[in-house]
C-alpha cells in the first residue's frame, strides 16, 4: 500500500505504477482532490477512486460522483466500512457501462440523464440515482435504509439516528419516480418492513 501526503507525492507514485484503487481526500495541502480526480479522468485514467472527505453534504457527494469517483465516504468513517467499500469496488470494477437499457428505459450514466421512449425524463439527481440503483438490481428487494445509504451517501448509523425523516425522504423520492415510470412497463413495489423492488409490470 502506498501513501501520499499531497498531490505532488500522488503524481510521483502514479508516474511509476498504477494502483488497484485510490482513496482520495478532497482537502489537500497543495490542491483540491476533486480537481485532481477530473485531471485523472481527462487523461483517460480509470483507476477506481473512493473520495474520503468531511465534505459529506449531498451536493458535494454529487460533485464527486460526477467528477468520476466510484464511491464516496464521509468523515468520520469506520475503517471496516472503508475496507468493505474497497472490496466492493474490486468486485464491480469494469462492470459499470456507459449506458443501461431496459425496455423503453435508457440511462446515460456519464451524463446522469434518463430517457423513456427516447424522451428525457427530466429526473432530479436523487431520482436518477434511485432509478440507476433499481435498474441495476431488478427483482431485488432493497430496504429504505440501503437506498438511503447508497443515494444520500449516509451511513446506516446516520439513518437509524433519524429513522422517520430519512424513511420519509426515501418514500417521497420513490413516489415521484413511480409517477415518471408510469408508461415504462416497470413498477416499483413496496412491502412494509422489507423495502422496495423494481420489476416488470405483470
Amino acid at each position: 500500500m502506498l501513501t501520499a501526503e499531497n498531490l505532488a507525492q500522488t503524481r510521483d507514485h502514479l508516474s511509476k505504477q498504477t494502483p488497484d484503487v485510490i482513496v482520495l481526500d478532497i482537502m489537500l495541502p497543495d490542491g483540491n482532490g476533486l480537481e485532481f480526480l477530473k485531471e485523472l479522468r481527462a487523461a483517460g485514467n480509470h483507476v477506481p477512486v473512493i473520495m474520503l472527505t468531511a465534505w459529506n453534504e449531498s451536493v458535494d457527494i454529487a460533485k464527486g460522483l460526477r467528477a468520476g469517483a466510484n464511491d464516496y465516504l464521509g468523515k468520520p468513517f469506520d475503517y471496516e466500512v472503508l475496507l468493505a467499500r474497497v472490496e466492493a469496488l474490486f468486485r464491480n470494477v469494469g462492470r459499470v457501462p456507459d449506458s443501461l437499457e431496459k425496455g423503453p428505459l435508457k440511462l446515460d450514466i456519464a451524463a446522469a440523464v434518463a430517457f423513456l421512449h427516447g424522451t428525457d425524463m427530466l429526473l432530479t439527481q436523487k431520482e436518477f440515482s434511485l432509478l440507476l440503483l433499481f435498474m441495476q438490481n431488478e427483482e431485488r428487494v432493497m430496504s429504505a435504509e440501503y437506498l438511503y445509504e447508497k443515494v444520500w451517501g449516509r451511513s446506516d448509523r446516520r439513518f437509524r439516528g433519524a429513522m422517520a425523516s430519512d424513511e420519509n425522504a426515501v418514500k417521497f423520492q420513490v413516489s415521484r419516480l413511480r409517477g415518471k415510470l408510469a408508461d415504462s412497463g416497470y413498477v416499483i413495489t413496496s412491502k412494509r418492513g422489507e423495502g422496495y423492488c423494481f420489476k416488470k409490470k405483470k
